[in-house]
């Protein structure tokens, strides 16, 4: 590689992430963002296996549990608010459905951005707009700065990448939509949640939930529901809003009501589809993809913040190991392929699992919570979520512990 300057797209979790290993492997890195700074707040992410293996490696697991979200793990409550199933965030060696180390997407995000200050440039309150490769470089259009010249492009730009839009193809041909949808937002309603992540489940496939954030008093909400693809607009918030109430229009079980309220006034209102991205390969030409943009899980495995950082470090690792791109991608494709199809498989039942439709499924939801912690299913369960949390990660010798 003549050009060892690198643009990263995305400064979420998976663009600091890569940014801090290309920048310890001697590239000189470039991060634009859409957004006028980093984003703050958002739900919890888990810190889980491997993931957290690469935040030891990058010396920054201090500052990872200073940031954490205290909880005790979930627990599955009916209409009343009665607790029907539990799991605790120390079971199957903190590694369950609630991990050991849970903390807020933002904040796990600054950590990351301020670990690859000073030596990384970031342009925010931008985005890419055209990608053209030749042999030696991409040269890059903005929506704002002026075009440049880079070696290569990362796009760690989530579901709905632009980058992957630009080099791969539409989103409707990389990403495979599972018919759920999710409205995120924080509330501060003084919620008595006992440090407890507490799930009601709605028939209709409808789901509402609170967690604890890391402010006292603050709550991280939000209501789900089953559906078939739907056209909305995703820049009008306001139809988003109404689009979730009317979903939820006389469930009045549990908190749902003051939910609902909170939700109209919440100022980090967010709603997406989720939806899993699977392609053949993650890189054309000099264009890589990483984490959501490459190869989304959705949120109902877990293990879409390990993904995107164990791929930051293996991509990183790999173009350090190399002065040829295409090596270092094939390889980062090789290691990467048995972990990405392990962590994609959804739990049982997958959506339906999550958000079943009917009284009776609701009832069995909650009875599996509290089969799963018990013998003979634990060690079957146990085996489950080592397998998906875990990968052999590779020694770079230019990537060192520190």
């Amino acid at each position: 590689m003549r050009n060892t300057e690198i643009l990263v797209s995305g400064a979420g979790i998976a663009g600091a992430a890569v940014a801090y290993w290309l920048r310890a492997a001697g590239f000189t890195v470039t991060v634009v963002e859409r957004a006028p700074a980093p984003r703050p707040g958002g739900q919890t992410v888990d810190l889980r296996g491997a993931g957290r293996e690469v935040i030891i490696r990058m010396g920054l697991m201090d500052q990872a549990r200073a940031a954490a979200v205290e909880q005790d793990g979930i627990a599955m409550v009916d209409a009343k608010g009665r607790v029907k199933g539990t799991m605790s965030a120390d079971a199957f060696g903190g590694e369950g459905i609630i991990s050991e180390i849970e903390i807020l997407r933002g904040d796990l995000a600054r950590v990351l951005y301020e670990a690859t200050l000073p030596d990384t440039e970031y342009v925010f309150d931008d985005t890419i707009t055209g990608l053209d490769q030749d042999d030696d470089g991409v040269t890059v259009t903005f929506e704002k700065a002026p075009s440049r010249r880079f070696g290569l492009v990362v796009g760690a730009d989530g579901m709905h990448s632009v980058v992957r839009a630009l080099a791969f193809g539409s989103e409707a041909d990389c990403v495979r939509p599972l018919n759920l949808y999710n409205a995120w937002f924080t509330i501060n309603e003084g919620m008595d949640l006992g440090g407890w992540y507490r799930m009601f489940n709605a028939p209709g496939g409808r789901v509402a939930s609170a967690r604890p954030g890391r402010i006292p008093g603050e709550v991280k909400a939000a209501l789900a529901f089953r559906s078939p693809p739907l056209a909305y607009d995703r820049s009008d918030l306001g139809a988003q809003r109404t689009l979730v109430a009317s979903r939820f229009a006389g469930v009045t079980g549990w908190e749902v009501p003051r939910l609902l309220r909170g939700m109209e006034t919440a100022p980090d209102f967010f709603f997406e589809p989720m939806g899993q991205v699977h392609l053949d390969g993650w890189s054309r030409g000099r264009v890589a993809l990483l984490g959501d943009a490459g190869y989304c899980p959705t949120p109902l495995t877990g293990l879409g913040t390990s993904l995107a950082l164990v791929g930051a470090y293996v991509l990183a690792g790999e173009l350090a190991a190399t002065g040829d791109h295409r090596a270092a991608f094939a390889r980062y494709d090789e290691i990467m392929r048995p972990y990405v199809t392990e962590a994609q498989k959804l739990p049982p039942g997958g959506a339906s699992g999550y958000a079943p439709s009917s009284t009776l499924a609701i009832r069995m939801r909650a009875a599996s919570m509290r089969w799963m912690t018990r013998w003979p299913m634990r060690p079957l369960i146990a085996k489950q979520f080592a397998k998906a949390g875990n990968i052999t990660l590779p020694e770079y010798r230019r990537l060192a512990v520190r």
